[in-house]
């Protein structure tokens, strides 16, 4: 059997059937599902999750999704069959810090690293994949795009924040460890009243 084949409960993924493409206008709704599907779930540690509460407010999510979508280079989809089953949402620096303009300023960056690194780079916001087939490598496929379009655009530097508290989220720090990222620093955000504490990675392409 292909290595490319993986099980996910009663059925079988190939993963080559996975398609992998930037985000375009009118994807947007089922971005905000599969949001909403990682959201409506308890948090859980080991299967990751996002922060925001997708399913409370439908009409700004998918507006923004919408506005990600037009204005984001790096904003992508995976398909099975035609069906958006994840996406990964990810900024360039220019627009990371046009939407989070104190970003750099907030964060309290480690000793050893070299702020040379924040001339140029792209940052991963949100990564979720459809609970039935996460962990069977789709959020690496995605990941593997952005890496060579990045290459295509000369940006060899990737950041990546995971929030460590409340909540740690420990599939994404074993998703980092398992691509080799430094940790950078440490900020503090706060969302709808909580403090969330995060670590910031990096690493070079």
């Amino acid at each position: 059997m292909s290595s490319n084949v993986k099980f996910v409960k009663d059925h079988e993924i190939d993963l080559n059937r996975i398609s992998v493409r930037r985000a375009q206008e009118g994807d947007e709704e089922g971005v905000y599902k599969i949001a909403c599907s990682v959201s409506e779930r308890e948090r859980d540690s080991y299967q990751g999750f996002l922060i925001d509460d997708y399913p409370v407010d439908p009409g700004y999510y998918i507006d923004l999704f919408a506005d990600r979508i037009k204005n984001l280079k790096y904003f992508y989809v995976a398909e099975l069959n035609g069906k958006i089953i994840g996406f990964s949402l990810a900024y360039k620096k220019e627009m990371w810090l046009k939407y989070n303009p104190d970003w750099i300023d907030n964060i309290s960056w480690h000793p050893s690293f070299d702020m040379s690194l924040l001339d140029d780079f792209v940052l991963i916001d949100k990564t979720a994949i459809e609970a039935e087939y996460t962990g069977e490598g789709i959020g690496s496929k995605i990941y593997g795009k952005l890496i060579e379009d990045m290459r295509e655009n000369d940006i060899h530097y990737i950041f990546s924040e995971t929030v460590v508290n409340p909540i740690p989220n420990f599939a994404s720090l074993a998703f980092r460890q398992k691509q080799n990222y430094i940790m950078a620093g440490f900020r503090y955000e706060e969302h709808k009243g909580v403090i969330y504490s995060d670590m910031i990675f990096y690493k070079k392409i």
